[in-house]
């Protein structure tokens, strides 16, 4: 038996959707070309002033709400004051003592059943520039500074040192990903820095009650990195700690060509920043009124939405759990179903091919040329009888890859189903007179040899003709002599 307990706690970094930076009005576009969206204000330049964007702070409430934090109201904008070539003021401007949100909390849903997690803190906070080394770069020697991020807003949120596992750590990600992506707070997009999590791990004998010491890593731009340092970073300190060592305070790098985790600096503490108050921006007062509204206009939010699911819909528990994922998931499937009815059809084709479709394309809804109507127009030609099944599959397939729609497809394929006896009969028979063995199986009781006929039959017609009426003839032509 494992010796420790492992203490996790998690800090996300959410970059927030909104058009322009947090105290300018330089554009958060990712990809433009480097050090184009930036201005006097976000570069740092000596007589520039902050203006705080409004939208920052309502994303900002809207997530502290949704995680049912206390507002601080006044909460107070601080500098945090350090040297990094990407931080152009040698500052970056934060919240610390006064944060908007505390003390809240979140529910997540793991093997053995529903956990509550602590947020300690979710600050409003600007991102800093990004560096480019070695190869990016273009030279070993050299790095290069894009600042077009510099200035766009985030929002940090901070866990409690509550998850007590890996498992409860990806389920933890799963979840906030999901609800911020509800709120319509960011995109989300690990691929872009949207979303960063930094992990503080430490160990501790079972059944003690005082942590370990926290060791901090950096650097994952994935859950799969995340889970992945996590991993690492145990096994590092519980040798350690085995061979009586003392595990040090410090931030590690994940380093994922080589699987471990590696020291980046010795851990600082809050009073090495030397916070103070940002002399150039007022404390932000949160009416009675403001948060009124905005807890009126939240969206219904996943673990909602998900029993909503199950009792309207009469989903099994798994579907709606999986439907109501992401917000656009859940919306595409209700779509589906106000036009179309029949919820767990539609779940079914959801959960299956389109699933498929959106995994080995590594997309996600909505960002593809499928929409509800195509799903829908492509299930009332199954409904009648003018495709099959298997034919459905091909059809969603091309709407997947073109946005073509159904009918379209099938007309220019050729793949109406086939239902004509005169066109099935001389195929069924050839069937049956190339599988002689196979007839003798099934007139001996061996039903699954039927099965086999129809899928030669299915082969022939390339998957157009109707199952039922094939079953039908095929019965009549084994009842012959």
């Amino acid at each position: 038996m494992a010796q420790f307990e492992t203490v996790i706690g998690m800090e996300i970094h959410v970059e927030l959707a909104t058009q322009s930076k947090v105290f300018c009005g330089c554009s958060t576009k990712f990809g433009a070309p480097p050090n184009t969206n930036v201005c006097p204000v976000c570069l740092g330049f000596p007589g520039s002033l902050p203006v705080l964007n409004r939208s920052v702070v309502e994303f900002s409430l809207r997530a502290a709400l949704a995680f049912h934090c206390s507002l601080t109201s006044p909460c107070l904008f601080e500098r945090k004051n350090y040297f990094y070539p990407d931080l152009p003021k040698a500052y970056q401007i934060s919240q610390r003592m006064l944060p908007l949100g505390t003390n809240g909390w979140v529910e997540i849903e793991t093997t053995v059943g529903t956990k509550r997690v602590g947020i300690s803190d979710a600050h409003m906070e600007e991102d800093t520039g990004k560096s480019l080394h070695g190869g990016e770069a273009g030279s070993d020697a050299h790095s290069l500074i894009d600042f077009n991020r510099a200035g766009v807003p985030l929002l940090e949120i901070v866990s409690a040192p509550d998850l007590r596992s890996i498992e409860e750590a990806e389920a933890y990600m799963e979840t906030m990903r999901s609800i911020l992506l509800y709120l319509g707070i960011s995109e989300c997009r690990m691929e872009h820095g949207h979303l960063r999590f930094e992990a503080s791990v430490s160990l501790r004998p079972f059944g003690a009650t005082e942590f370990g010491t926290r060791v901090e890593v950096k650097n994952l731009n994935s859950f799969r990195a995340v889970t992945g340092a996590l991993k690492a970073e145990i096994t590092r300190q519980e040798k350690i700690l085995n061979s009586g060592g003392t595990v040090a305070q410090q931030t590690m790098l994940w380093d994922e060509a080589r699987g471990v985790t590696a020291p980046m600096r010795s851990k600082e503490h809050a009073h090495d920043y030397r916070y103070f108050p940002e002399p150039d921006l007022v404390p932000v007062v949160i009416d009675k009124a403001w948060r009124s509204r905005v807890e009126r206009e939240l969206p219904e939010l996943p673990r909602a939405r998900r029993a909503r699911f199950v009792t309207q819909y009469e989903l099994p528990d798994y579907d709606a759990r999986i439907l109501t994922a992401t917000k656009a998931s859940a919306d595409f499937f209700e779509a589906c179903v106000a036009d179309y009815g029949k919820p767990k059809v539609v779940s079914n084709w959801m959960m299956g091919e389109l699933a498929r479709l959106l995994n080995e394309a590594q997309q996600e809804l909505p960002d593809t040329a499928l929409t509800p109507a195509h799903v829908v127009g492509m299930l009332r030609l199954m409904d009648d009888g003018t495709i099959s099944g298997a034919v459905a599959k091909r059809v969603l397939e091309e709407m997947f890859a073109t946005g073509a729609q159904p009918a379209d497809i099938v007309e220019a394929r050729g793949l109406k189903q086939v239902s004509d006896d005169s066109a099935l009969a001389p195929i069924i028979a050839q069937v049956v007179a190339d599988h002689p063995q196979v007839i003798a199986d099934l007139r001996a009781g061996k039903d699954r040899s039927k099965q086999f006929l129809v899928g030669q039959v299915m082969k022939a017609t390339r998957g157009r003709a109707n199952p039922g009426r094939v079953n039908e003839l095929l019965d009549a032509e084994l009842a012959k002599p």
